[in-house]
């Protein structure tokens, strides 16, 4: 029997291994193969499109937002895997009575740590959860030591447009801009609307490919309101968490290359 407390405090009590999992958040999903648990797998949302052949063999449920109770029950889940941000509380509470609703609530890379381990114990797969767990702590300590501690620059980070908007502090977002040597400049609203004031007060903007698809168009539009350099990046590897992360910090050094601070 194992008993648990997940990243929002709920406590979490089971006799027996879930072998039967409802995933709600991409990142998580995309974890869940990577532990190996892809057998376990029941359903996803249609936004878990990593690996990009899951959704042909599990069941779509939904959204990250809204998803059919009478699709996740079908499935007779044994646990049902959330987020804080992702979904909506409306939705745990309702899933909640069908099964166990574990949520997670990741902000920095020490939560995803916990979290991986957390999932480790859950689905016994422990060996795989603490390898997977030293192999992002070294790719991170590696990838710091090589960018040093040059000066700070400010950075918006922005992840919608019409109005634009960006990632604000408290959010996995800041901590991976700051773990890229940049200071966010927007305040502790998680998501705020940018002005055009603050948009040229940058020394750096990162245009997300998700939720908005920011192309190379959005450079130009963006270039003739500011001076700050304006880069499109890859939103995965700086919002997904889990084994999204053996990436990321390959694909943070190859960033930091086209900076031209």
């Amino acid at each position: 029997m194992i008993t648990l407390i997940d990243q929002i405090g709920q406590s979490h009590t089971f006799r027996t291994t879930p072998g039967r999992i409802v995933s709600l958040v991409p990142s998580q999903t995309e974890l869940l193969v990577d532990l190996g648990l892809r057998n376990s797998i029941q359903g996803v949302t249609k936004f878990c499109i990593h690996p990009t052949e899951l959704r042909k063999d599990k069941m779509i449920v939904g959204g990250t937002k809204k998803v059919s109770l009478d699709k996740v029950k079908a499935l007779s889940p044994d646990i049902i895997l959330c987020n804080k941000e992702e979904n909506t509380k409306e939705m745990v509470q309702s899933l909640s009575q069908i099964a166990p609703v574990h949520v997670s609530d990741i902000k920095s890379l020490d939560d995803t740590y916990q979290l991986i381990e957390q999932y480790g114990t859950i689905f016994n797969v422990v060996e795989n959860a603490y390898d997977l767990v030293a192999k992002i702590r070294n790719k991170r300590e590696d990838f710091v030591s090589k960018i040093g501690q040059g000066d700070t620059k400010s950075c918006i980070y922005l992840i919608w447009k019409n109005p634009y908007m960006a990632a604000g502090k408290e959010t996995f977002i800041d901590h991976m801009i700051m773990l890229n040597g940049f200071t966010n400049t927007m305040g502790a609203n998680r998501y705020p609307e940018v002005t055009e004031k603050e948009l040229r007060g940058a020394d750096c903007i990162f245009l997300s490919s998700e939720p908005f698809p920011f192309k190379q168009e959005h450079i130009a539009e963006l270039q003739q309101k500011t001076k700050a350099q304006v880069i499109l990046v890859d939103g995965a590897f700086f919002s997904w968490y889990g084994s999204r992360l053996l990436g990321a910090f390959d694909y943070f050094e190859k960033l930091q290359q086209q900076l031209e601070f």
